[in-house]
């Protein structure tokens, strides 16, 4: 996702820059009194934007409004979309190994999560586990959801992911230390009945 919404931002940022570039040109040389094409909106320092005849122009038509209304929405929506995307923390692709050989090595992101999640994800009392990678590829950082079965006990499990698992994991990557944060959430269930 990290290679497309590279794409994403560099044309976004590029056609934006080119309408405020072409606009403010524009608006520039109709302020300075210079020659802008027939077709330009404006013609000198006391144009207005929107003149009294095009704001009543489409106001008869009723497909005018709820168009501009629907432009509007999607506009919004992509833009929160791409805020959002923005905000996501981006996953590790992959995890810098130290060979001994000063030449290194490299780990898919990917093969070090699945690995993880399934020593998490065996462990007693835990249900599911999903693990995703994030920092640098030579300090990586673990975010680690356990789904935890009914009868588990929560300090035993975490205390056995931190000795076990993440210790397998930090010791087979040939890493110093692997912070992690990890959450726990309960499998519903029904309540038992007591006789």
């Amino acid at each position: 996702m990290s290679g497309v919404l590279r794409t994403v931002n560099r044309v976004l940022l590029g056609l934006a820059g080119l309408v405020l570039v072409c606009v403010g040109g524009g608006v520039l040389a109709a302020a300075l009194g210079l020659s802008v094409p027939s077709w330009w909106p404006w013609y000198g320092k006391h144009d207005v934007l929107l003149s009294r005849a095009d704001r009543y122009r489409w106001r008869a038509d009723g497909w005018w409004w709820p168009t501009v209304i629907a432009v509007l929405a999607v506009l919004v929506v992509l833009a929160l979309w791409w805020l959002l995307a923005q905000l996501r923390r981006a996953r590790l692709a992959e995890v810098l190994v130290d060979s001994g050989d000063g030449e290194g090595a490299l780990l898919r992101g990917r093969a070090l999560e699945g690995v993880l999640a399934g020593e998490a994800g065996a462990l007693d009392g835990v249900a599911r586990a999903q693990v995703v990678l994030t920092g640098r590829r030579s300090t990586p950082q673990a975010r680690i959801r356990m789904l935890m079965e009914p009868h588990a006990a929560p300090d035993a499990a975490v205390g056995r992911l931190a000795d076990e698992a993440l210790a397998h994991a930090r010791d087979s990557a040939g890493l110093e230390r692997l912070p992690a944060e990890v959450r726990l959430k309960a499998v519903k269930h029904r309540a038992e009945r007591v006789n």
